[in-house]
């Protein structure tokens, strides 16, 4: 991948000198995925989950100025740190690549005046967004709604079957947070709910969608890890206590898990889960 394609990218995005190294690397993991979906230039893409815009601005990139990205997120634009949301989207948007780029907040999708005509886009894309939403039913409606907007889907999302034990502590720092999350009627958090891979393709498949192409893809100077492994930490004292009417056996293994995760990052060598990649097309 080419250093100036990424730099190119690296300076429409808003983070500080601090920040530059760690955005560089995201930048280049957004880029392996666009790849890997075989985007073209000139493509409509509408990004559903789209953030702070890390994915939004590769997708801007490849489809290029005779393209278009429409980026949609239910948050709210001061959602997010140390950038919120619509502050990365206004600096996004003001960039170079600002011409082929929309970002909305506050939209959901499934709800009822939200719609697009018939094959508005050529891809509808998920990246790295799916374990933000609170059920597989929620993820099956999206999926379902979304077929008659464009004609391909394009998904990203971790892999949690993990293919060595440098990734294990990331896999068990999702565990512990989508348990805890089973019990809770509202959510900010980043793991609502936990897809395997095949959780999604049988999602998809029962949604009206053929996948083409599948793949895993393995970025492993990702920082997610050490940041799911430190929220993590940080917060189950307090999630376990804010649980109701939850057996304390379940609140013994959720503190064993913790024990386990701290063990294994203080011993072991951390790294990020693979990413499971699809392409699908309308059935």
């Amino acid at each position: 991948m080419k250093k100036d394609m990424i730099e190119n990218i690296v300076e429409c995005m808003s983070s500080d000198r601090d920040m530059s190294v760690i955005q560089r690397i995201q930048t280049e993991h957004r880029l392996k995925l666009v790849q890997a979906w075989g985007i073209q230039e000139g493509s409509r893409v509408l990004e559903i989950g789209c953030g702070q815009g890390d994915t939004t601005a590769a997708l801007a990139y490849i489809v290029g100025q005779a393209g278009f990205v429409k980026g949609v997120d239910i948050a709210s634009p001061d959602y997010g740190a140390p950038i919120t949301l619509g502050d990365a989207a206004r600096y996004l948007q003001q960039s170079t690549l600002g011409k082929q780029i929309n970002m909305e907040f506050n939209v959901d999708v499934l709800a009822a005046d939200v719609d697009f005509p018939e094959d508005s886009f050529d891809y509808i894309v998920f990246s790295h967004c799916s374990w933000y939403l609170k059920s597989f039913e929620e993820l099956e409606g999206i999926l379902r709604k979304v077929r008659k907007w464009g004609k391909g889907l394009r998904f990203a999302e971790w892999d949690a079957r993990i293919q060595t034990i440098e990734q294990y502590p990331h896999f068990l720092a999702v565990l512990i947070q989508s348990q805890y999350e089973c019990f809770k009627e509202s959510s900010l958090s980043n793991i609502r709910t936990l897809f395997t891979p095949g959780d999604v393709k049988r999602i998809a498949e029962s949604a009206g969608w053929t996948i083409i192409h599948e793949q895993s893809i393995h970025s492993p100077q990702l920082q997610d890890a050490e940041w799911e492994i430190a929220m993590t930490l940080d917060d189950y004292k307090e999630e376990i206590h804010k649980l109701v009417d939850v057996p304390d056996k379940l609140k013994y293994l959720i503190q064993s898990e913790v024990t386990l995760l701290e063990q294994t990052r203080n011993h072991r060598q951390v790294k990020p889960m693979s990413t499971y990649v699809f392409s699908a097309n309308r059935s």
